[in-house]
């Protein structure tokens, strides 16, 4: 039998993963390889890595890894798990079932942007769902938060940190109350309510706006608030916590209410971390699995 299961490749995963094979562990490492940043070009705020594109970092994580024999990494869908008398079996898409003293819940969030002509052309190249990952580059430029969601208000508030030249677009919804419209435009903050037409620009680089009403806004780049939802069903299933964001509950060692499972990374806030602090959150809940296993042990 494992010592643990790791579902979910991303920096809480991998960092996960290394914590427990230096911890003379027995463990593999699920990764379907679909990451949430798949269309991201560069990853930043890690110290020694800022502006790594994360296919790199991914690369340079299992290079690391691979130097640890007790270690598999097993690039296939976990479909379910399920909790036994004595561990778990994890059942994958191929059809191998695998037993396991605890399991580690990595598997991050899956992102929906709104459905708006030509967004996806800008995703990830001038459009960004982070100000603390992107603000940087896009410092003192016209930019556009788009949004339909009460949390606008705090974004915006945000991303006025890196440029003073900000519009907001909620895509027909009327989202803020009037202290906070007073607010935003004592600042010289736009707010357009009007439903968009289309985002137009060239090679992943956004130049303007236009609505349905006719009107249209020059804008070089900005935010997209997405919904965030968990990327599989792995932790309802095992009657997991669930907190009303949709996040997993965790302790600080990232232990559920389902003992010997465990959960890491951006799917217990519901939230995107910046890579570094996933990492750190991976190493702190393979740190509690750890002191689980030698405290069963002994």
């Amino acid at each position: 039998m494992l010592d643990c299961v790791i579902i979910g490749g991303g920096p809480s995963g991998l960092n996960a993963s290394l914590v427990l094979a230096r911890a003379r562990k027995n463990i593999i490492l699920f990764d379907e390889d679909k990451p949430r940043n798949a269309v991201t070009h560069e990853s930043h705020g890690f110290i020694t890595r800022d502006g790594i594109k994360p296919s790199e970092f991914k690369r340079l994580a299992k290079q690391d890894l691979l130097k640890y024999p007790n270690l598999t990494m097993q690039n296939q869908r976990v479909v379910d798990v399920k909790k036994e008398k004595q561990g778990f079996s994890i059942y994958t898409e191929s059809g191998d079932v695998y037993e396991s003293r605890k399991v580690i819940l990595a598997t991050g969030l899956k992102e929906d942007i709104p459905e708006i002509d030509g967004i996806h052309d800008f995703y990830g190249t001038s459009l960004f769902s982070c100000p603390f990952c992107d603000g940087w580059e896009l410092q003192n430029r016209p930019l556009v938060l788009i949004a339909d969601n009460p949390n606008a208000f705090h974004k915006a508030k945000l991303i006025f940190n890196w440029s003073k030249d900000l519009v907001v677009c909620t895509n027909g919804n009327n989202i803020f109350s009037d202290e906070q419209k007073e607010l935003l435009a004592n600042n010289n903050i736009q707010i357009i309510e009007d439903e968009i037409l289309a985002l137009q620009g060239d090679k992943g680089q956004l130049n303007s706006i236009r609505f349905k009403n006719g009107y249209e806004i020059e804008r070089t780049g900005g935010f997209v608030m997405a919904q965030l939802k968990q990327a599989t069903s792995l932790a309802e299933s095992l009657g997991c916590n669930l907190l009303p964001n949709g996040g997993i509950e965790t302790d600080h060692f990232g232990r559920t209410n389902i003992e010997g499972v465990y959960a890491s990374g951006d799917l217990t806030k519901a939230t995107p971390f910046q890579v570094i602090v996933a990492a750190s959150e991976g190493a702190i809940t393979a740190m509690g699995v750890v002191n689980d296993l030698i405290k069963e042990d002994w």
